[in-house]
């Protein structure tokens, strides 16, 4: 692999564990740790991708499947985790955060190796929830995967990055029709719950610009959302509005993809 090679490389997103990975060269950021070590380890192994690559993990909030992982696998590798102040005061609280630790401002840019790294708030049911921009001298990447709605905020800062990881978790009509209870419908389908389908696929007209070549669809409910469904329907709205050349990619919980080479 050259030496400055970009690397999106998802070791895997849904609700049972996300993890991320966002390499140049040999640094390498992970987005949430929501597997077990040995799990991340193992899918890591699976893609021939040296833990050592893994030199931070960004934290993106406190719910377990972002951070099941993130004490053992930051402490095992000693490396920092960081993380917003209520995310780390909630997670030290609970014996879940990892020896090394750097708290940064939600809004507020920040270096990490060769990265610049954007926090922002998302609408999501937990303490302090953010998104990233992280950028590179060339290509700038959007992560916002729990996310209840496309604000006026997450728009701004995703409007034209070069990829985005976009939270696309169920179907309206898959979710209704599902055994859940009605009150764990209302709270995915609430405002500040998670991104449907349709919700995902109206923001394409106002985040993707000339500048975006990749997008990542994640967080994809098991129960309550089809990979067939929604890939049909992603492609569909491309079409609609011009833009068949955009590389779509439909994130998987059990099997890690990539590495995509970002050019």
């Amino acid at each position: 692999m050259n030496c400055m090679d970009f690397n999106i490389t998802v070791l895997g997103s849904g609700s049972s564990g996300n993890a991320i990975l966002l390499s140049l060269g040999d640094n390498g950021i992970l987005i949430d740790a929501g597997f077990s070590r040995k799990e991340i380890l193992t899918r890591l192994n699976k893609l021939s991708i040296p833990p050592e690559t893994i030199k931070a993990i960004l934290v993106t909030h406190e719910h377990s499947d972002h951070v099941k992982g993130l004490r053992v696998t930051a402490d095992t590798l000693d490396i920092p985790a960081y993380l917003n102040y209520e995310t780390a005061k909630f997670l030290e609280s609970r014996n879940k955060l990892c020896k090394k630790k750097y708290i940064f401002d939600s809004g507020t840019p920040f270096k990490l190796l060769d990265f610049t790294v954007h926090p922002f708030r998302v609408a999501h049911d937990a303490i302090d929830p953010v998104g990233f921009i992280i950028s590179s001298s060339n290509f700038n990447i959007g992560v916002a995967l729990d996310i209840g709605h496309m604000n006026t905020l997450a728009k701004c800062r995703l409007k034209g990055c070069h990829s985005i990881i976009l939270e696309s978790n169920y179907d309206t009509e898959l979710l209704n029709k599902s055994k859940r209870p009605l009150k764990l419908k209302r709270r995915i389908a609430g405002r500040f719950g998670h991104l449907s389908n349709d919700d995902a696929l109206n923001s394409f007209h106002e985040i993707l610009t000339e500048n975006s070549k990749n997008l990542f669809l994640g967080h994809i409910s098991s129960e309550c959302n089809n990979h067939s469904i929604l890939t049909d329907k992603a492609r569909k709205r491309l079409s609609e509005i011009m833009r068949k050349d955009i590389n779509l990619s439909i994130l998987s919980q059990h099997e890690p993809s990539g590495p995509v080479l970002i050019s």
